[in-house]
Formats: structure tokens, sequence, C-alpha cells
């Protein structure tokens, strides 16, 4: 498990990002009126089994609650993190308009 990621939004490319070992790790999002669409995650192979699109889902998660957006989930690996963490069940809204 990868400790201590300096997890960041970054508004300007629409995604939450992280690099690890100068590689980036990523969601992309897209927002609308009070939703954010978590479309993708993408860790690099090279990085892969070391928790860090775990920890990327649970930041993109918290940062849904703080800014108060309904999650709508495209994304399959948030999808199976939600499944997980039933405590974010609050947060998922299914329709993408």
């Amino acid at each position: 498990m990868e400790k201590n990621l300096d997890i960041r939004v970054n508004p300007d490319k629409s995604r939450i990002e992280t690099y690890v070992d100068g590689k980036l790790a990523k969601i992309d999002y897209s927002l609308s009126p009070g939703k954010i669409i978590y479309i993708h995650t993408e860790v690099p192979a090279e990085l892969e089994g070391r928790g860090i699109a775990g920890q990327l889902a649970h930041f993109a998660l918290e940062y849904a609650r703080e800014e108060k957006l309904q999650v709508v989930p495209i994304c399959r690996y948030v999808q199976s993190y939600l499944k997980r963490h039933p405590e974010y069940q609050d947060l998922v809204n299914l329709s993408s308009g």
C-alpha cells in the first residue's frame, strides 16, 4: 500500500490526480450542476497493486461530499469501490443528465 500520496484536484484538466514514481495516476471527471461524474480511473500498469486507485477513489468521494456534489459513477472502478464502501451510498446519483 502506497503511503502519503499527494492527491489533488486539478480543475484545469478535470481530474483528481497524484504522481507516484514520476507517473500520473488519475480519475477523470466532469461537472454538471450539483453533480460530479467520475468517468475513468487510470493507474499505470507498473503502479498497479499498490492501492493507488483505492486512495484516489476515497479522495474523490470525500471531495464530492465536501463540495456537496452528487456522484454519478460512470467509471467501473469507482462503481466497484462504492459497492465495497456503503458509507458513500448517500452520494450516488445514477442519472448522468
